[in-house]
């Protein structure tokens, strides 16, 4: 009888390595960017300070099977305190009404994750390339440390932020299209 439990628990831990182990987001080396257009001139980058996630990642697959992630929206920080206070406004984020976005997993496909991504009051699926995916590794304090970049592109009208001005030359002051720039690393959970 004690042959067939360690066999099973053998069995059971053998199928759990198979599926990915679970990973929460290290916020000291985790980067949640965006980019947009700036008077149809330059890109404006920004990002956001507080935010918190989770996932499930299989290194040798490249698969994740899971992922949550919530971002702070009055964490907004673009380098210029004016930019942001407007940014945190009715105008674009509402960050007192809409105190947080969310984004959670659906499916992965080859380098293509879907994820459900809630801005306001809105949620939609969007595609996000992943790249630099790594292979599992031990730091020097014994932790297991994964990482991968996850890429796409949002238009911000979708999302009810709305806030457009025209130019004398006809383009828009902030441009549509949002590109999404997450460069994640998790630390597995023990």
């Amino acid at each position: 009888m004690k042959m067939i439990t360690v066999i099973a628990i053998s069995s059971l831990l053998t199928a759990a390595s198979l599926f990915g182990a679970d990973f929460s987001v290290d916020k000291a080396h985790t980067n949640i960017g965006f980019k947009v257009r700036h008077m149809m001139v330059s890109n404006t980058q920004g990002s956001f300070d507080d935010f918190s996630g989770s996932f499930s990642y299989d290194p040798k697959t490249r698969q994740l099977t899971a992922l949550e992630g919530k971002v702070t929206v009055a964490s907004v920080n673009t380098d210029e305190a004016k930019r942001d206070d407007h940014l945190r406004s009715p105008d674009f984020f509402d960050a007192e009404k809409y105190p947080a976005m969310t984004m959670k997993f659906v499916k992965q496909e080859g380098d293509k994750v879907t994820v459900a991504l809630t801005i306001k009051d809105v949620t939609k699926n969007v595609v996000l390339e992943m790249d630099d995916a790594s292979d599992a590794i031990k730091d020097p304090w014994g932790n297991t440390r994964v990482g991968f970049s996850l890429e796409g592109k949002i238009n911000r009208q979708e999302f009810n932020i709305t806030f457009s001005k025209l130019m004398e030359t006809g383009g828009l002051v902030v441009g549509d299209d949002v590109k999404l720039q997450l460069e994640i690393e998790g630390i597995q959970a023990k």
